[in-house]
This record gives C-alpha cells, structure tokens and sequence, in this order.
C-alpha cells in the first residue's frame, strides 16, 4: 500500500515537473494527459487557418468548376477530358475528406476523432492523394502516346478505354491506401502516417517516385514541341518531393534524419496545394476550356465567318500525325500549345 502511495507521489512530480518545464518554454498544458505527461507548443493558429482555408477552397471550387465545364460544354467531351473528370474529382474528395480534418489536428494540436475514424482519415488521405498523382501520370502517358502515336491512338482511344486506365489508377491507389486502414490503432491524441520502414519505402515509390520517374521520362520526350511542360513538372515536384523525401528520409535513416514537426507538416501541406493547382495547370492552356469559362457574346459576334469557318482544322481523332499542321492542331486540342 506504501509502495503505491509511494508512486503515485512521483508520478505527480514529474507531472509537476513537466508542466514547469512546459510553462518555461511557453508551451500549453494537455490537460487531459496528467499520467502521461505531454505539452505541445501553440502555432500561429489564426495564419495556418487562414492558408489552410485558401487551399481547401482553391481546391473545392477549381476542379468543381472543371468537373461543371466538361459535363456542359460538349467540345469538351472528348474521352481524354475523363482523365480531367476523375482528377478533379479526386481532389474534390481531398479537398472534402481529408482537408478540414487536417486542419483541426493542425489547429487543436492533437487529434479529436478517435481511433477508427484516424484508421479511415489516413487510408482516406493516401488513396486520394496516390490516386491525384497517379491521374497526373496517365495523362502524361496519354499526351506521349497522341504525340508519338496519333494514328493509331485515335482509332483506339474510346471512353471504355479510357476508364479502363482510370480504374487501373484507383485500384493501385487502393493497394497503396489498405495497410493505413487494416493497422488497429487504438484511441489516443495523436493520428499519424506509418513509420514502418517497409511500408513507408513502398508507399513513397508507389505514390511518387514512380509516377515521378513515368512524368519526367514523357515529358523530356515531347519538351521540345512546348515549353509548357516545365509547368506542369515543376508544380508537381515543387509540391509533392519535400514531404515524401523527408518520409522516405526519416523511415530509412532513423530519428537523427527526421525534420521538426512543424517543418514536416508544413511539406504535408504543400502537397496538398498540387490538388489546388490542378485545375489550373491542366485547363488554363487549353483553349476549349478557356472558351467554357468565358462570357457569352451575343449570337451575331458569336458566328464565325465564311472564311474562318472554312480554315477549322479538321477534328485530331482524323488527323495524320505524318503532316506537321496535323500533329500541331493535335497539340492544341490537349493544350500543350497555344
């Protein structure tokens, strides 16, 4: 009986002793964790909340108004614009299940849900985002293949095709995002990646190192006919290789090569923002989508004239990839060139 009285007696002077050491350095006292002594540092939480917000919104309403585009214009009803279509719609899923609740664990400093839906957030958050950028490498692939192969292509791209692709991106996203949702994780204040080395080395080459590998071999073969492709490679990298080079980092060199946590989840958001960045990359530089967006003018200025009309290129699935005017309307279609 002494003994646990004994115990119980040091147990509150460390707590005490924490809470001091936590009161110096101007951090916040958990409350709710007086056994297990714990403080955390509170963040600029009006400036996180503020660009928080901006990403979740730019992210909502950009690739909503895509998915409106394509489903109203009808020269934007190609089958390569569903590529288009569940990209923007993968981002909106992000932007829906995984954003806000990123934000109030950024926010609140610890994680509020429970266990069961921490399991469900992060395989949430990986399938969406490995499916964003897997989306982003089937339509490099796409691009290469209606440059090099044009004839051909055109002949057999159809919409079943194309979703075949689609679902080949979700189903390997799929495989990537179950171990974060099989793992039990019993509920507590904190709801993390795997730190598993296996799983950490698989997940960052299935998710990135891959798709990067795919984009950036594609894009060196078709750099010279635009200078645009250093946009969408530079987004994409910008954006996703901090936080997966500081993850992989972390899991294979152990915690001297970790970074702080403040600066990791600051590379986590900054991935999140390639969601953002989508719309905008993959349809401002293309002229049907920047014909979609714009105001209607009146039917008269609206009409083409004879001339004009008779000079339209001809649709690109009956282009001839061997004549140079061909291959440069084809180029045009996908908003490669102006």
């Amino acid at each position: 009986m002494c003994h646990g009285s004994v115990s119980v007696i040091r147990a509150q002077h460390r707590a005490a002793g924490e809470v001091l050491r936590c009161c110096r350095a101007g951090a916040q006292w958990d409350v709710n964790s007086v056994w297990s002594p714990a403080c955390w540092v509170p963040q600029p939480t009006g400036f996180i909340l503020l660009a928080a917000l901006a990403v979740l919104l730019a992210t909502l309403v950009g690739n909503t108004l895509v998915v409106v585009a394509i489903s109203t214009s009808r020269a934007l009803r190609a089958p390569q614009n569903l590529f288009l279509v569940s990209l923007a719609s993968a981002d909106i899923l992000v932007a829906v299940l995984v954003l806000p609740f990123s934000l109030a664990n950024e926010v609140m400093g610890y994680w509020y849900f429970g266990g069961v839906w921490c399991s469900l957030y992060l395989a949430l958050d990986v399938l969406l985002c490995t499916a964003s950028i897997g989306h982003l490498c089937a339509i490099s692939l796409d691009r290469y293949w209606a440059v090099t192969r044009a004839a051909r292509l055109n002949l057999r791209r159809s919409p079943g095709r194309v979703k075949g692709m689609i679902g080949a991106v979700w189903a390997a996203a799929a495989l990537v995002a179950l171990p974060p949702l099989l793992r039990a994780r019993p509920g507590g204040r904190e709801c993390q990646l795997s730190q598993e080395t296996w799983y950490v080395l698989a997940s960052c080459a299935a998710s990135f190192f891959a798709p990067c590998l795919v984009m950036v071999a594609v894009y060196c073969r078709i750099y010279h006919l635009t200078a645009r492709m250093p946009v969408v490679m530079g987004a994409f990298v910008l954006c996703w290789f901090p936080f997966f080079f500081t993850y992989s980092l972390g899991a294979v060199c152990g915690e001297g090569c970790r970074v702080s946590k403040p600066l990791f989840s600051f590379f986590f958001w900054i991935g999140y923002c390639n969601s953002s960045l989508n719309p905008l990359i993959y349809t401002l530089f293309n002229r049907d989508f920047r014909a979609a967006f714009r105001p209607r003018q009146d039917t008269k200025d609206a009409a083409p004239s004879p001339a004009r009309h008779w000079q339209h290129p001809a649709p690109p699935w009956t282009l001839d990839c061997s004549a140079g005017v061909h291959l440069e309307v084809l180029l045009e279609t996908w908003g490669l060139i102006k």
